[in-house]
């Protein structure tokens, strides 16, 4: 079982990656829409919070900014 710094650190990290992921939805939304000429903030929000909750998702299997902080027994002890 992981430890409260863990968590700690894992919260810290997970929100960062979130918020880039945020940033750059965002960017890429209206980038778009300024093309298409129709800029709708509504799906630019839209589309921005659910790429920042995909991210959270994913960083449920693992960040490898935060490593492998378990310690197993070297094979043969």
């Amino acid at each position: 079982m992981k430890n409260k710094e863990y968590w700690i650190k894992w919260g810290k990290k997970a929100g960062i990656r979130a918020v880039k992921t945020v940033a750059q939805a965002a960017i890429a939304g209206i980038g778009t829409a300024v093309v298409m000429s129709q800029v709708d903030i509504k799906y630019v929000v839209s589309a921005s919070l659910l790429a920042g909750v995909l991210s959270l998702l994913t960083s449920i299997a693992g960040l490898p900014e935060i490593g492998n902080t378990e310690t197993t027994e070297p094979e043969g002890e």
